[in-house]
């Protein structure tokens, strides 16, 4: 898939899982979504250099989730979305969610 028909499906995916998070009675706050290169935070080839991916800052009660495991069930509802919806809690970055132009491989 090319990468402007992945920012559509993205965005489009983006608004259900935030509504999900809503639902189950939790709040986010949008972290990084665009980055540039020069951003030392991102690995290179980051997802979030082409509008690929976004962090969500997840809170319960007013309280700052900062765990992978925090999003599990979120994360595990991305995937479920898509296949190239991939979630960062596979290596430990459990507040990103991404999506792919190729389908996600099982890891």
């Amino acid at each position: 898939m090319k990468i402007r028909k992945a920012q559509d499906e993205f965005g489009k995916f983006l608004p259900i899982l935030m509504q999900f998070i809503h639902s189950s009675n939790y709040t986010y706050s949008l972290g990084d979504a665009r980055a540039r290169p020069e951003d030392e935070r991102h690995i290179k080839n980051s997802n979030h250099y082409s509008g690929l991916a976004i962090d969500l800052n997840l809170f319960k009660n007013g309280i700052w989730l900062k765990n992978t495991e925090d999003h599990a069930e979120f994360g595990k509802f991305w995937e479920s979305l898509h296949p190239n919806c991939r979630w960062g809690g596979r290596w430990s970055d459990g507040n990103h969610y991404e999506f792919l132009t190729e389908p996600r491989k099982e890891e």
